[in-house]
This record gives C-alpha cells, sequence and structure tokens, in this order.
C-alpha cells in the first residue's frame, strides 16, 4: 500500500525529532534539492522533418556521439536533455542502453523517461522516444543483470509531492520494456545489481535521499527476485545522499553519499542473502577535504555533482579496495570545486588521505561533474567538467585522468573535448542535471555524459581509450585513424579499413575480452594513406573482440562482435 510524503511542517517537527533522538538525518542541504513539477507537459516546437547535424568527434583515443537525435540521425531542435545514466550487456558489450532526462520543450520544464539504444558498440544509436509518454519522470539510473536484462529506475512525483520510483524491465532481449514495478524510493535515488557470480547475482539494490521518500524515513529497498518485487523500505545507517553504490566481488554492497560531515559511507555483508534483513557494517565518515555542494555559478540549480563509489573486482594486487570520488567545495583553500578521492584498502572501515585528482594551479577554476568507474582488470577511470582553460568564465571541457596502480598515482590531465557553455539551453530549470554516469571494461570508459555544442543541452555517449589491451597506457599525439569493420556485428568476411598519417610499422590484431591475442591482421610496414585488410571470422569463436591497431605512437581500438 502506498505510504504516502508527509506534508512538510509535519516532516519538519519529525526529522528534528530524529535528529535530536538519534544525530542520524541530517536535512540541511538535502532539503534544497528536490524533483517536482511545474509545468504541464509541453510538446515540442519541431517537427518531424525540422533537424540540424548531430555532433560527433573522433580521436586517438576519445570518440564522442550524441545519443538523442531523430531517426535520421540529427539533432532534434529546441529539445533538451540530460542525468544520462549507461547500462552495458555483459553477454553482448555492443549493446548498450542510455537513459535521460528528456525534456521536449526547451521552454518547459516537464522532463519524461527517455533512452537511446546501439548494438555496434556505441557508433550509431536509436531513440526510439520516452517510456510512459506524457508522465513526469526524472532521476533515471540504468543497469544491466548477468543474464543480460537491462533496467530502467525512474523517479515520478505527483501533484501532491508524493514520491515513488518504477523500475522497467526489458522484454524479451528487446529494447522495449514492460509496464514498470514500483520500487519504493525517492528523489536522487541510485541503483545497482549484483554482478558478483555469487549468492546475490542479480540482486537489485536502491537508495535514495530520505527527505523526500515515498516510504519515509526509509531510504533502501531491494529485489532478489530479478525485479518482479521490492520489498519493504529501510534505513541506511548514516543517511547518506546524492550518492551512488557498488557491490564488491564477493557480493558486498556499499553506499557512499553526502553526510552530516563530508561523505559517508555504509556497508552491507548480508544485503546479497535473500530472506535476510539487510544490516549495516559501519557508517563510515570519509574525509575529501571538502562539502559536496551546490547551486554554484556552474550549475545554478543543480548539484556540482554525486559522491561516486566503486570497488576492484580484478584478480590482481588491488582486489577488493573500495574508491570515493566526489567534486567537492574546498576545506582547506578557497578552490569552489576540486575533484577529490581516497582509498580504502580495508573494506571501507578505514580510508587515506584525500587525493586531488585535476592539477590545474590556482584555486578560482570549477572542476565539476566527477565522476568514477574502476575496470575488471582494476584500472581506476575518472571523468569531469572543467572551467580551467577559459578562466573567468564557466565554459567547460572534458578531462579525464586514470591510475593502473590503485589510486597511488594518476595519469596526466588530458583535455578530451573543445569547451563549451553549460547555461545556454536550458529547459526552464537553471541547471545541466546533477550527474553523468561511467562504466569501464578492460578496453575502454563508457560514458554517458551531457554538453551544449549544438547550442543546446543534449546527450552523448563516450568511448574513452586509456590503454592498450596489454595495459602499456597509450602516447603519442592526437591522430584520426578512422579504424572501423564492416560489417559489424560480423558473420563470415568482413574488412577492416584505417588511415595511416604516415609510412611504417603498423600491427593490426583482434584481441578476445580477456585481452588474449586472437588473430593477427597486418604485421609489417605500410604505407602512408587509407589501408585495409579482409578476415574471416569463421573460425573465431563468437563474442566480442577488439580490434586494435598499432602504428609507431598511434593506438587506436574498436568493437567487433563475432555473430554464427
Amino acid at each position: 500500500m502506498k505510504k504516502n510524503f508527509l506534508p512538510l511542517p509535519a516532516l519538519l517537527f519529525l526529522m528534528v525529532i530524529s535528529l535530536a533522538s538519534f544525530g542520524q538525518l541530517h536535512p540541511g542541504k538535502a532539503a534544497l534539492h528536490k524533483e517536482q513539477p511545474s509545468d504541464v507537459y509541453m510538446p515540442g516546437q519541431n517537427t518531424g522533418q525540422d533537424f540540424s547535424p548531430a555532433y560527433q568527434i573522433r580521436s586517438y583515443n576519445f570518440f564522442t556521439t550524441q545519443v538523442n537525435i531523430n531517426g535520421l540521425g540529427g539533432n532534434i531542435p529546441n529539445d533538451a536533455a540530460n542525468e544520462p545514466s549507461i547500462a552495458i550487456n555483459p553477454l553482448n558489450p555492443m549493446e548498450m542502453v542510455i537513459g535521460w532526462r528528456q525534456f521536449d520543450n526547451i521552454n518547459n520544464n516537464f522532463r519524461q523517461a527517455g533512452f537511446g539504444y546501439t548494438t555496434d558498440g556505441g557508433e550509431t544509436w536509436t531513440f526510439p522516444g520516452v517510456i510512459d509518454p506524457g508522465v513526469f519522470r526524472s532521476d533515471p539510473v540504468l543497469g544491466c543483470n548477468s543474464d543480460g536484462t537491462f533496467f530502467y529506475n525512474s523517479l515520478t512525483v505527483d501533484n501532491q509531492g508524493n514520491y515513488r520510483c518504477d523500475v522497467y524491465k526489458n522484454l524479451n532481449n528487446t529494447f522495449e520494456w514492460d509496464n514498470g514495478t514500483i520500487a519504493q524510493g525517492g528523489d536522487k535515488q541510485w541503483m545497482v545489481i549484483d554482478g558478483s557470480g555469487g549468492v546475490g547475482d542479480r540482486n537489485i539494490y536502491s537508495f535514495w535521499t530520505s527527505f523526500y521518500s515515498y516510504c519515509y524515513p526509509g531510504n533502501f529497498t531491494r529485489s532478489v527476485d530479478e525485479g518482479t518485487s521490492y520489498e519493504e523500505c529501510i534505513s541506511v545507517n548514516g543517511d547518506p545522499y546524492w550518492g551512488t553504490m557498488a557491490v564488491g566481488p564477493d557480493g558486498e554492497l556499499y553506499i557512499a553519499g553526502s553526510g552530516y560531515t563530508g561523505l559517508v559511507v555504509a556497508r552491507s555483508t548480508d544485503a546479497q542473502y535473500p530472506g535476510s534483513t539487510p544490516g549495516w557494517d559501519y557508517a563510515q565518515q570519509v574525509d575529501l577535504d571538502g562539502e559536496m555542494t551546490g547551486w554554484t555559478t556552474v550549475n545554478p540549480e543543480g548539484l556540482l555533482g554525486q559522491a561516486y563509489i566503486d570497488v576492484d573486482r580484478s584478480n590482481g594486487p588491488g582486489r577488493g579496495n573500495v574508491y570515493v570520488l566526489a567534486s567537492v567545495q574546498r576545506n582547506s583553500s578557497t578552490d569552489p570545486a576540486d575533484v577529490m578521492f581516497s582509498r580504502s584498502t580495508d573494506g571501507g572501515f578505514t580510508w587515506d588521505e584525500p587525493k586531488r585528482i585535476n592539477t590545474d594551479l590556482g584555486t578560482s577554476s570549477f572542476q565539476w561533474f566527477g565522476t568514477m568507474s574502476v575496470s575488471s582488470n582494476g584500472r581506476i577511470d575518472v571523468v569531469w567538467l572543467d572551467t580551467r582553460d577559459n578562466p573567468g568564465t564557466v565554459l567547460s571541457s572534458l578531462y579525464y585522468s586514470y591510475s593502473l596502480d590503485q589510486g597511488e598515482t594518476w595519469s596526466p590531465n588530458e583535455r578530451l573535448s573543445e569547451e563549451f557553455d553549460p547555461h545556454i539551453g536550458w529547459p526552464n530549470q537553471q541547471k545541466m542535471g546533477d550527474y553523468f554516469h561511467m562504466v569501464s571494461d578492460n578496453y575502454h570508459a563508457h560514458l554517458a555524459w551531457a554538453a551544449t555544442f549544438n547550442g543546446e543541452q543534449d546527450v552523448y555517449y563516450g568511448r574513452i581509450t586509456p590503454l592498450d589491451p596489454t595495459g602499456i597506457p597509450s602516447s603519442g599525439s592526437v591522430h584520426f585513424t578512422d579504424l572501423n569493420c564492416s560489417p559489424n556485428p560480423v558473420s563470415g568476411r568482413a574488412v577492416v579499413r584505417y588511415f595511416l598519417p604516415e609510412s611504417g610499422p603498423a600491427r593490426v590484431t583482434l584481441y578476445d575480452v580477456c585481452g588474449k591475442p586472437a588473430k593477427m591482421l597486418v604485421n609489417g610496414t605500410q604505407e602512408a594513406g587509407s589501408q585495409s585488410v579482409e578476415f574471416e571470422s569463421d573460425l573465431l569463436p563468437a563474442g566480442a573482440y577488439y580490434c586494435r591497431l598499432q602504428a609507431g605512437k598511434i593506438t587506436d581500438t574498436r568493437m567487433i562482435m563475432v555473430v554464427k
């Protein structure tokens, strides 16, 4: 039975009593942020034939392409899209889904549950429309379980301010959705699906801001039947909010978010067991030398970003390490926003001194929307938006850094995109959402992000290639190799094409998903210019492969799917 959101006076009274009694709930910052419909739905201003070119860039280590596009692959004018989340099918990494807040009209802040999908590893995307057309939906979070089923967690709020999350499940391995299942929920919810292979494999966990909850004061639920039903709410120790979740290699569940001071991390080792009542091993405060906040110059009605937590699930020396990251307003300086990182090597009980990931000089630039993910081989990937290249303005570029030694050292900060103005294209709401989302594998970081390259807010897929399959960092200047495979997916004969900017030794190799060489296609000296090589896929087992071009200092990688 539905439990309605309490009227504000009663809620504030209970919050004061709870705070005095238990020292747990802390409504101050959380109460400032909420999703609430204030505009009625307004259709878009464009027709089906009215579009402009979609934005896309490709370099030696970064490819990004617009996802909220029309059927002809073009940008849809006068709409807006932000707060993207990405999920990848572990059985077929060529299949990905990105969800976002879709605004059909930039003069109206009524948002819906937009989504797009790809079947070719992110090269091309299809935007078929929204889930529940005409229904207010926000804060999308996506995931995919170990059998390849996608889930879409979406917040809705009625006119009385009652909050609820519905989780949609894709139907029969298609990109269509069921009617959704009520999953308790509330504002700024996050979802994670257990892929550990243990007793909790395919469990679905969700938490949210308790201050705006369907089941106040509860802010956590789980499903142990693959999304058929969701359990009654319980409270998370430490009452985190504006955060994310992660599952460790042994099925342990971690939650991180803003806390009473700084960041708080909670862990449950028994949430994975069906029939148990999840308990919390601790609620640990983590020092990031700063506070999570929002309502700043770069994002006036939004956050500087959410708190990210992830775990090393590799078989390497960092297995079980827990990492947290967030863009924070610094305590030890006047810097308005730095990307700060901390590590725990004992399951979250103790934490290292915080490290700053951005290495810009001075204390006046904003490094915001810090986002982190950890690959299956233990690499830590971090991206953020950065104003350092345009001092005194809000013009922002996407930046990236990674660590191969469990966060001890980091690669040089790398600018991936040109600058853009986050203040244009506001859909009657002065923000570019509150978060990005990223998922990493051994070869790439797959990013769902937002930018305004078209003069309006749009959602993008980004593929970052930090390493070659052997784990050696790529180097060299930016070149455009235009590496591609046709057809893709491939059954039988395929052609790999690429461009070499200068003559010299070149190698093209197919690697399996474990990074082992599967087939050498080219190994010798080639002339500058366009090149191609054919290969037969019949002798390769079905599955995902990575085609890697190495030519001097140039490296480039594309995913290929072999089907039978």
